[in-house]
């Protein structure tokens, strides 16, 4: 070894060594922390991203029952009309044509018609909503004209236009109705 390369031996180069090496674990120490907050804001990430994921997982099975269980709203929209019109068609059918055996038959095969369209409504959680003699309920109920009333209370169904329907619980087509006023 040549003396260049040789350790020294002087006292004031070891006390030289002694505030770098305090320094050195100070700054080990800060490195530390700062690596221990790193891990810890790393951590708050994880756990945000944790329950941002189960958030949009809870989001999209919501939006995956809400399809199903009202997918078929438009075409019940739509078979509404028809259902209407039958109802229409068997109300207008007078009693001696009820009766007559020419017609019976055919009466009979318009019920049954009716009755297997509220058989199928019903089998989709498609329901008719109540309305003769409620109160009116604006989440339910369309007031399409006033009847003044003597015997009902003001702003109770007197009549009923046209049916109104659910589906399942959301509102599919109000009822319209005839309400009761206070007579002139």
């Amino acid at each position: 070894m040549s003396e260049d390369t040789k350790p020294q031996d002087n006292p004031a180069a070891a006390e030289d060594t002694t505030p770098n090496a305090e320094t050195a674990g100070e700054s080990l120490d800060a490195a530390l922390d700062a690596l221990r907050n790193d891990l810890e804001a790393a951590r708050q990430d994880v756990l945000y991203a944790k329950a941002e994921t189960q958030n949009v997982r809870r989001r999209l099975e919501k939006d995956i029952a809400d399809a199903r269980a009202y997918a078929a709203t438009a075409f019940a929209r739509d078979i509404l009309s028809v259902a209407d019109n039958l109802s229409r068609a068997l109300e207008a059918i007078p009693a001696d044509m009820r009766e007559d055996d020419k017609f019976k038959n055919l009466v009979a095969g318009l019920e049954a018609t009716g009755r297997e369209i509220e058989k199928v409504f019903a089998s989709h959680g498609i329901t008719r909503i109540a309305a003769m003699g409620l109160p009116l309920d604006p989440n339910q109920h369309q007031a399409m004209i006033e009847v003044p009333s003597a015997d009902a209370e003001p702003g109770t169904v007197l009549q009923e236009l046209q049916a109104g329907y659910m589906i399942k619980d959301r509102l599919l087509r109000p009822a319209m109705v005839a309400v009761a006023k206070k007579p002139d």
